[in-house]
């Protein structure tokens, strides 16, 4: 049965609003833009952070390394959850403002580190900046898009996100290369952080007007799925009792620890077979690389044949790529293991995005999606705590096993127990879908 949605007073459709890609073309390519700043946040980072750590601060332990990594998957899981409520509570734009003002710090916080205390305090903030930033442009962009487009959305963005992540951290390696592991290389998240903020102020305008005018035109073919949900409802149907919505988040968690062992323990594992910084730097671009041009694809794709085939097709992709890592050596098997790995997660990044905006209410839309991303990027810190401890008690290897069966298996979840949700392929959830209890 459809139901029609139940607008509140003053929330009925808004004159002067239209709900599209095309409608919305300028203000969709700006946040496209303001994206790929803060993906370049993260880039630079990826390649030289696990390398200072051993040289610059003497570290050898794994689990001590990674605590970068966990630090900034913990608070960014938990920022997420809040970034979605207060982009309800007070709008889109404010949040990313602040957001970005938080980013100011960190790459001067790493140039000047005196201890590796500094550099985690340092990821902590960044995490802040990517829960804020990161989850706003997400939400953003589908306000904008409406339902119909909202899967290639959603690949635009993570393709602007990724491909930063790339190129930043393939820029990063070669500065490191010829200048050094700091502070050179952090220049750019200097140029990064000053121009997104600038932007954002500047150019970028409120979209939750795009929210509530989708709602007071939504249906939805599951009366449990209705606009009347309290947080604490939404948290337990994402987490855990909706079938799609939950095997979204956990897919997502398991996406990002595989994100975790890739940043955290890939390069030193190159490092320990002998490969320069420069190789290492082409390596880790290449997973992100191959990930964030892939999206472009897998996105508007998902629109096309559904959601539910890409998510499992990408995590059980990532699995065989994560045991070809593991089970082979040099630098041309690694590359096609990172190209691989990068395809598995293209398949699977956007397609979760889109999958929770099929399912989720529009006046609950952007709480449902910073819970997903709460768990989701919680997969970092698990990641970074399970693949550290592994490497320690046994070594590199066993603990990029343990990653690749466990990918296998959340792949397995996905295809047993979630349905389709894009709406032209949709099939009507059953009552057991969702937990019938409030």
């Amino acid at each position: 049965m459809t139901i029609p949605a139940t607008p509140a007073p003053g929330t009925g459709p808004r004159p002067g609003i239209r709900l599209g890609l095309r409608e919305n073309l300028g203000q969709f390519l700006l946040l496209v833009a303001v994206n790929a700043l803060v993906g370049g946040m993260i880039g630079q980072e990826r390649t030289v952070l696990p390398l200072l750590a051993e040289e610059a601060f003497g570290l050898t332990a794994f689990s001590t390394t990674l605590t970068f990594i966990m630090a900034f998957g913990l608070v960014k899981a938990i920022t997420n959850f809040f970034a979605g409520t207060l982009s309800d509570r007070f709008g889109r734009k404010p949040v990313l403002v602040v957001g970005w003002i938080i980013a100011i710090p960190v790459p001067l916080m790493i140039i000047w580190a005196p201890s590796w205390g500094w550099v985690v305090f340092a990821n902590v903030l960044l995490g802040i900046n990517q829960g804020l930033t990161w989850s706003t442009t997400v939400i953003m962009k589908i306000d904008l898009v409406g339902p119909a487009r909202r899967g290639l959305a959603m690949g635009f963005n993570e393709a602007a996100g990724y491909g930063a992540v790339a190129l930043a951290a393939l820029a990063t390696g070669f500065i490191a290369a010829e200048y050094g592991l700091r502070p050179e290389p952090f220049y750019l998240g200097i140029a990064f952080a000053a121009l997104g903020l600038g932007l954002s102020v500047a150019f970028v305008r409120e979209t939750h007007g795009h929210a509530r005018h989708e709602a007071a035109n939504h249906t939805t073919t599951n009366s449990e799925l209705h606009d009347a949900l309290t947080t604490r409802r939404i948290f337990v149907l994402t987490s855990f009792r909706e079938k799609a919505l939950s095997s979204c988040s956990q897919a997502g968690l398991v996406n990002n620890l595989n994100d975790g062992l890739a940043w955290g323990l890939f390069p030193l594992y190159f490092a320990a077979a002998g490969l320069s910084v420069g190789r290492i730097g082409v390596l880790a671009a290449l997973y992100p690389a191959v990930w964030g041009l892939g999206q472009l694809i897998t996105g508007g794709l998902s629109d096309r044949i559904g959601r539910k085939p890409l998510i499992v097709g990408g995590m059980l992709t990532q699995a065989v790529a994560i045991g070809w890592i593991a089970a082979t050596e040099g630098f041309g098997p690694w590359a096609a293991g990172a190209i691989l790995l990068g395809a598995g997660t293209a398949m699977v990044y956007p397609t979760l995005l889109a999958a929770i905006g099929d399912v989720a209410h529009p006046t609950w839309r952007a709480r449902a999606v910073g819970i997903y991303r709460l768990w989701r990027d919680m997969g970092y810190a698990v990641g970074a705590l399970m693949a550290g401890i592994l490497a320690d008690v046994f070594n590199v290897r066993i603990a990029i096993w343990a990653v690749a069966a466990l990918t296998a298996a959340s792949g397995a979840v996905v295809l047993v127990r979630m349905y389709e949700t894009h709406p032209r392929h949709e099939r009507v959830p059953l009552p057991t879908d969702v937990d019938l209890e409030s």
